[in-house]
Formats: C-alpha cells, sequence, structure tokens
C-alpha cells in the first residue's frame, strides 16, 4: 500500500472530517515487524466531503454538532444491529441482600474418589460445562500465520513434534485436548511441549493468541498425570455427605505453581486448568485478590495440585502454613513482575530444591530477563518462535491521528465503520473508562467497563457480559491487557496509546486480545502529541 492509498484507506474508516490526522500513519504487521507508511501535510488528501484541516476548535465544535440526541443515538445503534443496553444493576452492587454471588474461584471442576483406580468416569454435565460452552474460544482458519521460523538455544536437541499425539502424553490428557478442540500443535506448543517433556527449565517466546497456556498445561500436567498418587498430597472425601471444610479440610499442598500480575489472566489459566485436569485426580485451584478469603480457603481445603494466584493473594496465604504448603511444588512458572517480589514467593520450603523453572511470554523485558537470570538454571532451553515482540499477520493494524478534544466522537464513529464486532477498547486510566463507557452507553452503545477501582464481583460480572455478547463492548485499564482469551474480540481500540512506562510491551500486548488462535483481527490506534515518547 502506497503512502496517498494508506491516507485515504485511514480516512474513509473513521469516517468523519473531525477525526482526520495532519499526519496519518497505517502500520501492517509482518511475520518480522511493522511496516509503515506515512504522509505528511495532507492538504490534497481529502475524504469524501470533507476539510483535512479543520482547527481543533472547528473540529470539537463540528463534533457536538454531529452527535445524534439519546433517543436518536439508541435507535441507530439498534439499525445498525447493536444488541440493546443492559442497565447497571445498582441493588446488586451496593447491598449486601440476595444470593452470594459466583465467584469464578470456585467454578466447577472434576472431583476425584479413591475408588476411581488409575482414570476416573465421565460426569456428561461437568464435560458440557467443560467443553461445550459455545463462548469458548476456537481455532481459526488462518491458524497457517502462526507459522514462524523457531530458533532453538540449550544443551538439549529438542525435536518438534506436529500433532500432539506424536508427545507421548497420557491417554487422559490426550482425550482432553481433542475434548478442547486442538487439532494441531502451533509453532511454540510443536517445541515446548517436548521440550518441557525433556524435564529442563524452559524460556519460550511467542506471539500473542499462540497456544503458550496449553504448551505449557499439556505436557506438565500430562506428567503429573501417572504420578499424581505418589506425588500428591492427601486430601479429603469431599463427596461425603457429612464434609466440612473446616473439619475435614487439609493443607493445600500444590505440585505446580503459575504466579501471574493480573487477576483475569489467574482466572484464564484456571479455567483452561480445569479443562485438562478432567477426569484426573489433578485438582487445579485459583488465588486473587478482591473474592472473599473464605472462599479460596475453603477450595484449598479440599486439595490443590495446581496453584494459579496472583502475588498479592499468594503472599497472604504463604503467611498460613497452615493453609498453604509449598514442600511439594515440582513446577514453577512466574509470569513477568518484579524479582525482588518474586524472592517473597520462592517455593523455598521444598526441601528436593529439584523445581522447574518456566517463563513463557509474547514479550521478555529487561525485568523478565533479569528474573530468567536469577532463578533458572544455566542449563535451560530457549524457544523464540519468530522475532521477540512481535505481532503475526492476523492482526490487521490501524494507527489514526486523532485530536484529544475529539476522541470519544472519534471513537463513537469509528464503531458504526464496520458491521457490530465484539470490540476491546483500552484507556489509560479508572476515569477514562468510567467517562467513556458513560458516553457510549447513554448513545445507545452496548458497554460496559473495568479497572483496578471495581470491586471484583463488577469485574467478574462484566467479564461474563463481554464474553456472552450482552454487552459486546468492554472499555478497560491494562488489566484487561494480558490473559483475556476471549472468542471472536474482532476489534481491539486503543482510545489511549500506552504510557511511556509500558511502551511496546504494553501494546502487543493488548493488540493480542484479538486475532488469537489463527482468527483474524482488526487493532486500531489513536494517537496525538501526547504519544510522542512512543
Amino acid at each position: 500500500m502506497d503512502a496517498s492509498s494508506a491516507v485515504r484507506s485511514t480516512m474513509n474508516m473513521i469516517g468523519i472530517a473531525q477525526a482526520l490526522p495532519q499526519t496519518s500513519t497505517s502500520i501492517n504487521s509482518t511475520p518480522t515487524g511493522f511496516e509503515t507508511t506515512s504522509t505528511h501535510s495532507m492538504a490534497t488528501q481529502q475524504a469524501p466531503g470533507a476539510d483535512a484541516h479543520l482547527t481543533k476548535t472547528e473540529s470539537e465544535s463540528a463534533a457536538s454538532q454531529k452527535l445524534p440526541d439519546k433517543e436518536s443515538a439508541i435507535s441507530k445503534a439498534q439499525l445498525a444491529g447493536w444488541v440493546s443496553t443492559t442497565p447497571y444493576a445498582y441493588e446488586t452492587y451496593s447491598t449486601r441482600e440476595g444470593p452470594a454471588p459466583a465467584w469464578a474461584s470456585g467454578a466447577a471442576k472434576y472431583e476425584w474418589k479413591e475408588e476411581f483406580g488409575d482414570v476416573g468416569p465421565e460426569v456428561p454435565e461437568l464435560e458440557a460445562l467443560l467443553f461445550n460452552d459455545k463462548h469458548k474460544m476456537e481455532a481459526g482458519d488462518a491458524i497457517k500465520c502462526l507459522e514462524f521460523k523457531v530458533t532453538v538455544e540449550g544443551p538439549k536437541k529438542i525435536t518438534p513434534i506436529v500433532h500432539f499425539a506424536d508427545a507421548g502424553l497420557h491417554p487422559v490428557m490426550l482425550d482432553n485436548v481433542a475434548k478442547s478442540g486442538y487439532l494441531r500443535c502451533t509453532a511454540v506448543q510443536a517445541y515446548a511441549i517436548p521440550a518441557v517433556l525433556a524435564n529442563v527449565d524452559v524460556i519460550a517466546c511467542a506471539q500473542t493468541g499462540s497456544g503458550k497456556t496449553a504448551a505449557y498445561l499439556v505436557p506438565i500436567l500430562s506428567k503429573l498425570m501417572g504420578k499424581a498418587k505418589k506425588l500428591a498430597a492427601p486430601r479429603p472425601n469431599t463427596a461425603a455427605p457429612d464434609y466440612d471444610p473446616r473439619i475435614h479440610g487439609v493443607r493445600a499442598e500444590p505440585l505446580v505453581l503459575i504466579v501471574v500480575p493480573t487477576r483475569e489472566l489467574a482466572i484464564q489459566i484456571f479455567d483452561e486448568a480445569r479443562r485438562l485436569c478432567y477426569r484426573t485426580m489433578l485438582r487445579p485451584s485459583v488465588l486473587y485478590g478482591g473474592a472473599p478469603m473464605s472462599v479460596a480457603r475453603n477450595e484449598l481445603a479440599k486439595g490443590c495440585d495446581i496453584l494459579i494466584a496472583t502475588p498479592g493473594r499468594l503472599i497472604d496465604f504463604m503467611s498460613r502454613p497452615n493453609v498453604l504448603s509449598m514442600k511439594r511444588v515440582k513446577y514453577v512458572l512466574p509470569e513477568r513482575f518484579n524479582r525482588h517480589s518474586f524472592a517473597d514467593l520462592q517455593p523455598d520450603a521444598n526441601d528436593d530444591a529439584d523445581h522447574i523453572y518456566m517463563m513463557f511470554s509474547a514479550t521478555f523485558p529487561k525485568e523478565a530477563r533479569q528474573l530468567a537470570r536469577d532463578y533458572m538454571s544455566t542449563n535451560h532451553i530457549r524457544i523464540r518462535v519468530g522475532r521477540a515482540g512481535s505481532s503475526h499477520q492476523n492482526i490487521n493494524q490501524n494507527i489514526i491521528y486523532v485530536e484529544q478534544g475529539v476522541k470519544k466522537h472519534a471513537l463513537y464513529q469509528l464503531l458504526f465503520s464496520q458491521e457490530p464486532d465484539r470490540t476491546l477498547i483500552f484507556v489509560n486510566s479508572k476515569a477514562a473508562a468510567d467517562t467513556v463507557d458513560d458516553f457510549l452507553y447513554n448513545l445507545g452503545m452496548p458497554s460496559t467497563s473495568i479497572h483496578g477501582g471495581r470491586t471484583q464481583q463488577e469485574r467478574e460480572d462484566s467479564i461474563r457480559a463481554f464474553r456472552t455478547g450482552t454487552a459486546p463492548i468492554l472499555i478497560t485499564t491494562d488489566v484487561s491487557a494480558r490473559g483475556l482469551d476471549i472468542k471472536a474480540i474482532g476489534h481491539v481500540i486503543n482510545y489511549d496509546m500506552p504510557n511511556a512506562d509500558g511502551g511496546i510491551h504494553v501494546y502487543v500486548h493488548r493488540i493480542g486480545r484479538t486475532g488469537r488462535i489463527g482468527n483474524k483481527g482488526l487493532a486500531t490506534s489513536f494517537y496525538n502529541e501526547r504519544d510522542e515518547h512512543l
């Protein structure tokens, strides 16, 4: 695409003169990075009937005149195909009355009984819940776009696999993989699965939406399935009619510890673990802030083999050695966060000190590299898929200059520039998330929002509404930049570009919420003078 075409394409997409740039850049991802075309002094590049050189004052005036009244806006949204708005349930969040909320940490999982033998029987109701959810992510037709050059370094030669059956996995794991809809290994899975099975420390860097969670969960859980009875801690009979966690509960002693930076990512990995542990005695649990401590404590008391946790809540429970112990930990997977914080989370009570460290991420910034140097074996295996920190061809990226004062109007028009689609909008502050949500909602758009200032119940309800399509527009801060693996997110919009401290790493994670696991996606970013740091 030449510069003039890129400019015209960008203008037509945004659809309003008020948001037309004086500098317009269209960036398209490639397996090796970004292709950039740009133009300046756009006096001759105009959208039909538009003046490309409106001043800021003129833009704001025109924008305010073009916004429809509420009744007309609601009609416009419904005619365009957007679902109706859902009123905010003030009573639910302002009182303690009514039924207790269904916390994500208490989601149904396979409950093992000693009489099962080596493999548990099928439970049709649970199986349907875990594997037949119509909102579960599915691989798309563009899966081949995830095929990059793979670089492997380390003391052992790794022979990649093509199909999961090639890896010698436990039969139950193979069955769960098939039920999950995994048909063929992605590039990171092809190399990471045999590397993990080789029993060495592993670092893997691969694009967002390339199947990294399964790349480590599948081989780790498969290895433990044949040894669970020998390695796992004692657990109570939770199926007994008189079971009481206060009387019969046990201390949780996980075999796998996965530490992640956000609650949403913790819940996402927990859901994947629930599926992959089906019909086995391996029991996953999740710890994150905001949910009642009693709910988490009761879940741990039933036994825990796979623990996914955010740092703060994990430290809280590690200070209760009668509730949680790390002495049996075999595998440690730290997601990216400050290495000094990670020092507080070390499972040093493990007398064997034989646990294996693994790191899987789409980006590998300085602090993550330092964490690897501090804790991983010098003989670890390093897997890099494509260029570290890169995006992939399934995400079409557009960057558009928009004056700060007309961003909301530009956003509103952008949402009508294509068919209604599940849309994720990133902002940089809690106040901005609330403001943009209110703006869109009052114009009849089915939006919801999430940020660190919301209660955990509000956060989980917003994610649930977004996932099911009740509110297909989600405005969020970076609490959702990592971990949201939701089916059919067709459009990610950077209403605000990432702050200087996050930069390109946060940008890559944000746009990676779309175009996942072989599906196509669109990422649109607004920028102006405030984003010069990028």
